[in-house]
């Protein structure tokens, strides 16, 4: 506001204030109370700054503009910010208590499920010795494997190729006694080798032909242990699965089924029609 719509009254306002003063401190009065005395100073206050504000007005000369006091502002704004921090601090605890629970549920299931892997994987080491047990000592190196059997060819002792292509031959010629004694061979001689897993699961196939199921069991398993992902493996959870109902371990049956859907998913719809005619055998839970 400028100095000229402002200083008559304020001018007017001091004069009473000054002419007033004397009388109101000749004019005996009654003691104040705490209230009382805080509004009179802050009137006191108001005066004071009023005086300055004219004072400056007048020897400047120039328009005096009254700017509201920001403290009680500055108070407000510094509460609406503590109050929107306190609600992102609320918002933030939700959330670490939320992520606490989940991590909670996480670690829970996790520790489920290790604790079934422990338990397959003692069932599966359980089974595997029952067939170990059941089944015959594999021939010494070296030994006859023709006796009884048209063998492979006689000669130099073949490669590891050549002697898995042999036995393959007999196989597919419908000769599974040479290709039982061709399998065993190489398991025996070439058990380190990668096609290992595969020539087991041939084994256990020349072994079902016999129905030597103990036998065949134990290469199945012998064949799939770690899951390999081939294109033969899902065919040999559905023997292995097989041999087992002949055993009379339709619940191990079952649970190799199991394994079968969730190993191997994309198997070809063939080899899941016979989990299905298997499942139904060993009359698996649906």
């Amino acid at each position: 506001m400028s100095l000229r719509r402002f200083a008559s009254p304020t001018l007017a306002l001091l004069l009473v204030a000054s002419t007033a003063a004397p009388a109101l401190s000749q004019t005996p009065m009654d003691p104040l109370d705490a209230r009382d005395a805080r509004r009179l100073d802050k009137m006191e206050q108001v005066v004071r700054e009023l005086r300055s504000i004219v004072f400056q007005g007048r020897d400047s000369g120039k328009p005096v503009v009254v700017q509201p006091a920001e403290t009680d502002y500055q108070l407000q704004e510094l509460t609406r910010r503590m109050s929107d921090l306190e609600q992102s601090l609320t918002r933030v605890n939700g959330q670490l208590e939320t992520s606490n629970h989940d991590l909670a549920l996480a670690r829970r299931d996790l520790e489920a499920l290790k604790a079934q892997n422990q338990a397959l994987d003692a069932r599966a080491k359980a089974l595997e010795q029952q067939l170990t047990a059941l089944a015959p000592p594999p021939p010494a190196p070296g030994a006859d494997l023709s006796a009884g059997a048209a063998g492979p060819a006689a000669g130099p002792p073949a490669t590891a190729s050549e002697t898995f292509s042999l036995a393959r031959q007999a196989f597919m010629a419908g000769d599974y006694a040479a290709a039982e004694a061709g399998f065993q061979d190489y398991v025996s001689r070439y058990n380190a080798s990668p096609k290992a897993p595969e020539a087991l699961y041939w084994l256990g196939k020349t072994q079902t032909q016999r129905s030597g199921w103990a036998e065949a069991a134990g290469s199945y398993i012998g064949a799939i242990r770690g899951w390999p992902q081939t294109a033969w493996a899902p065919d040999a959870v559905v023997e292995l699965s097989r041999a087992l109902i002949q055993l009379k371990k339709p619940a191990d049956a079952c649970q190799t089924l199991g394994e079968l859907a969730r190993r191997y998913p994309k198997a070809p719809a063939a080899v899941q029609a016979r989990a299905k005619t298997a499942a139904t055998q060993a009359k698996c839970a649906a």
